[in-house]
């Protein structure tokens, strides 16, 4: 027995990225027949917008479609058993509400509730309390005006609009964190952790990590990710006579900012600016590292760096915000969002204690181990397609 099951994705491979790891993850292993799934075997067609611009697609264990018509993306749909959207993407939406095919949405952000996806307001880029959710659809025009003018500001309202209707309409919503269950407030919405890989150790065990302390960012240098408020915070750790280095990978708009800020603090001589590093080189960046910093600013779902980090055994230390303080909770150090002096301290506490980095990386990985496997997160995927989509699976 087969069951024909569509994966679209808007974005996808070779752009890098949370969701774009995730979903190639997730269609490999159910590409495979794992015992558990007795004879049921899972054809799998992931299907995206994104160019290959070069890349391989066969190489994957799964079928590719890139940049479908739209005749062609209808016919890839009608042709499946199950339609699993990552992401609220209208037209697979549409064309699944007008076929009745099975439809499960997997979250990886606020589109269903906020017309530019990120929770943040106006050009300052705060923390949005739930304008849309409220009602108050006036903030929402006023908040996004700015970037896409007014009339693609209502416009982006009223995809909203849409996009939370159609939702509403699937079988399954995915969540993968409670945080963003709550705040989506979907009906049938099931939480399925992101799950990665397992580490067989860290590149260097936290205990033999010489000195100074070393402390890590890893990201996309945008406001939103945070890392103005770690260099604000190494500035105090600084002049509070502490020494450290910071290594910040990545890149993005922030980063001349970033630079002259540091320049400003003075501690520019204990700051690296790395750029932008392929995945698979990250990990070997992250070799000296004692902690790992990640001051969110925005209401992250789920990062997988944190998972990521978790599993090899770093001490993460986060901003106490959305699903990223739901998944460090108990398990690294917490902060309040935008607060560079908790940071600060949390900076000193890790200098400070040196059995700290140890053990609560050691109670990480444990915790990681069990919660956050990529075996766990596919075999909870394939029990939703049989038990709350099918039923049981189709027969050939």
């Amino acid at each position: 027995m087969s069951v024909k099951l569509l994966i679209y994705t808007f974005d996808w491979l070779p752009l890098v990225g949370g969701i774009q790891t995730m979903t190639a993850a997730l269609a490999a292993g159910l590409t495979s027949a794992p015992e558990d799934r007795g004879q049921e075997t899972i054809s799998v067609t992931l299907v995206t917008a994104t160019a290959a611009n070069g890349m391989d697609d066969s190489k994957f264990p799964f079928r590719v479609v890139r940049q479908p018509s739209l005749r062609q993306l209808i016919r890839e749909i009608r042709s499946s058993d199950i339609v699993h959207v990552a992401g609220p993407s209208l037209r697979p939406l549409l064309i699944t509400r007008i076929l009745r095919k099975p439809t499960v949405v997997e979250h990886h952000g606020y589109q269903a509730i906020c017309p530019n996806g990120l929770l943040l307001f106006g050009r300052e880029r705060t923390m949005c309390p739930g304008h849309f959710m409220a009602s108050r659809y006036w903030k929402c025009v006023q908040c996004n005006a700015g970037e896409f003018g007014w009339f693609g500001s209502v416009r982006a309202m009223m995809l909203t609009f849409a996009r939370r209707a159609l939702t509403k309409g699937v079988r399954v919503n995915i969540a993968p964190s409670q945080h963003i269950c709550n705040r989506l407030s979907l009906p049938r919405t099931q939480v399925i952790y992101h799950g990665v890989a397992p580490a067989e150790s860290m590149d260097v065990p936290a205990e033999t990590v010489t000195s100074p302390t070393h402390f890590a960012f890893v990201g996309r240098l945008v406001h939103e990710k945070g890392a103005d408020v770690l260099l604000r915070a190494a500035g105090l750790v600084a002049r509070w006579g502490y020494d450290f280095r910071i290594k910040i990978i990545g890149d993005g708009p922030e980063r001349a900012r970033l630079e002259r800020m540091a320049d400003e603090l003075e501690i520019r001589g204990k700051v690296e600016f790395v750029g932008w590093v392929a995945p698979e080189g990250v990990n070997g960046m992250l070799s000296q590292a004692t902690a790992v910093v990640m001051p969110s600013v925005c209401e992250d779902v789920a990062p997988l760096v944190a998972i990521e980090q978790m599993m090899q055994g770093r001490l993460i230390i986060a901003s106490d915000i959305g699903g990223l303080g739901e998944i460090v909770d108990g398990y690294g150090l917490k902060f309040p969002a935008a607060d560079a002096n908790g940071l600060a301290l949390c900076m000193r506490r890790v200098i400070s204690d040196g059995a700290l980095v140890s053990e609560t990386g050691d109670r990480a990985r444990e915790n990681a181990s069990k919660h956050y496997t990529e075996q766990r997160m596919i075999r909870e995927h394939v029990d939703i397609y049989a038990r709350e989509i099918c039923g049981e699976f189709p027969r050939d």
